[in-house]
C-alpha cells in the first residue's frame, strides 16, 4: 500500500476498495479473514475490524454471521443511482485549460437538462492521476462515465479499471481518442484528415518547405502527423527528417520552441516557409519565437494550428487552424451515453462518432515570398 499521512484503517479501506473496483474480489465473494488481512498488512485486528465496519456501513461489504465478510454487488440499483437521479462521471486531461472548459460546458448543460449530476476529475495528462480518478469515480454511485484517455499512444496501464467498469455494468465512452485495448464508443475528430487538410492548404499556397511539430504521446498527434505526411506524399513532396519534430507532454514547454528557433537561424533558402503545429496553444507560442528571430507571420512564415481554441483569435495574428467541435462533442457525448443506458446490452453495437475537420483560414497563412 502507499505510504500516506492518514490513519492505518483509512489506508486499509482504500486498499480494499481498490480490490473491489478492479474486480480482484467479485460481488458476493468472501474476503480474507480479519486475522489474514491483519497479518498481510501488519495491522492489529482492531484496525482491520474498524476498516471493514466502515466499508460495511458504506455499502461495499456485507457480513454473514458465522461465515465471514463478503463483497456487495456494486451494480445493484441502490449503488448506481443517487436520490437525485443519475450520476455521470467525466475524466479529462484538463478541466480549466484550453478547449476543455467548452467541452465540459456542453456536457454539463446537457446533463442539467435531464436532472443528472456531473462528477468532474482531471488527470493533468498523467497516468497515475488517471488511475486515482478512475478509482475515485468507481467509489461513487456511478451511472455512466465519459473519459478522455491520458497519453493514449503510450498504452493503458489502468486497464483493470475498465474491466471493473464492465463488471459493474457501468457504460462509458471516450472523447478525442480511445485506448487500443478498450472496447468503448469514441467521439473524435478525424485527426488524420485534419493534418492532411492543414498541409494541403499550405502546399496549394505554394509552400514546399513545411515543418511539422506534433505531440505524439497521444493518438491525436500521431494521426495529425500521418495526415501531414500523407499530403506531402500525394503531392510528390518529401519531408526532411529535421523538418519533423515529435515531442512528449513533458517536452512541450521547450523542445518545439527551441527546434523552431534553430530552424529560423538558417539561411533563408534553407529554413521553412510554413509550419503546422499540434495545436493552437503551441502555435501561439511559436509566434513569439518568430518575433525573437526577427521575422513576421505570415510574411516570413505561415503558421497553422489545431482546435480553433479561443487562443486562435486572441493574438494580433489570427490563426489559420483546424476546428474542433468542442460544445457539440460535449452534448453528443451525453446523448450517446444516455442511449447506451437505455440499451445496456447493446454497447458493442454503438457506433463511434467521427467529426469532419474543417479548416478555418485566417491571417496566419499566405503564399511564400518569392
Amino acid at each position: 500500500m502507499k505510504e500516506q499521512q492518514t490513519p492505518k484503517y483509512m489506508q486499509l479501506k482504500q486498499e480494499i476498495i481498490s480490490w473491489i473496483v478492479t474486480a480482484q474480489f467479485k460481488p458476493h465473494e468472501k474476503l480474507p479473514s480479519e486475522n489474514e488481512i491483519g497479518k498481510q498488512f501488519e495491522m492489529s485486528r482492531q484496525t482491520v475490524r474498524q476498516a471493514l465496519g466502515d466499508l460495511e456501513q458504506e455499502g461495499w461489504l456485507y457480513r454473514v454471521q458465522g461465515k465471514g465478510t463478503f463483497v456487495s454487488d456494486q451494480s445493484a440499483p441502490e449503488r448506481k443511482n443517487s436520490s437525485q437521479g443519475m450520476t455521470i462521471g467525466m475524466i479529462t486531461t484538463h478541466i480549466s485549460d484550453y478547449i476543455f472548459p467548452t467541452i465540459v460546458r456542453g456536457v454539463e448543460s446537457s446533463l442539467r437538462a435531464v436532472g443528472a449530476r456531473l462528477l468532474l476529475a482531471s488527470t493533468d495528462n498523467e497516468k497515475d492521476k488517471e488511475k486515482d480518478s478512475l478509482e475515485s469515480m468507481l467509489r461513487e454511485p456511478l451511472t455512466g462515465l465519459i473519459i478522455e484517455p491520458t497519453k493514449s499512444a503510450e498504452g493503458n496501464p489502468n486497464f483493470n479499471y475498465f474491466l471493473a467498469l464492465d463488471a459493474l455494468k457501468i457504460p462509458y465512452i471516450m472523447l478525442n481518442e480511445r485506448y487500443s485495448d478498450v472496447d468503448a464508443p469514441c467521439l473524435r475528430v478525424d485527426d488524420e484528415l485534419g493534418g492532411y487538410r492543414a498541409a494541403e492548404h499550405l502546399i496549394k499556397l505554394g509552400h514546399t518547405r513545411i515543418a511539422g511539430f506534433f505531440k505524439t504521446d497521444d493518438f491525436q498527434g500521431v494521426h495529425r502527423m500521418r495526415g501531414f505526411l500523407r499530403a506531402h506524399r500525394e503531392q510528390g513532396h518529401t519531408v526532411p527528417p529535421d523538418y519533423l519534430l515529435r515531442y512528449t507532454t513533458e517536452e512541450k514547454q521547450d523542445k518545439p520552441m527551441q527546434a523552431l528557433f534553430a530552424m529560423l537561424q538558417r539561411e533563408p533558402d534553407q529554413r521553412p516557409t510554413a509550419i503546422i503545429c499540434y495545436n493552437d496553444e503551441l502555435a501561439v507560442k511559436m509566434l513569439d519565437i518568430v518575433r525573437q528571430a526577427g521575422l513576421t507571420v505570415p510574411e516570413d512564415l505561415s503558421i497553422v494550428g489545431f482546435d480553433d481554441a479561443n487562443l486562435a483569435t486572441a493574438t494580433e495574428v489570427k490563426l489559420t487552424t483546424v476546428a474542433h467541435p468542442k460544445t457539440e462533442m460535449g452534448t453528443d457525448a451525453v446523448e450517446l451515453l444516455l442511449s447506451m443506458l437505455d440499451k445496456q446490452h447493446q454497447r458493442r453495437q454503438t457506433q463511434d462518432k467521427i467529426y469532419d475537420p474543417q479548416l478555418v483560414i485566417r491571417d496566419s497563412t499566405r503564399p511564400p515570398q518569392s
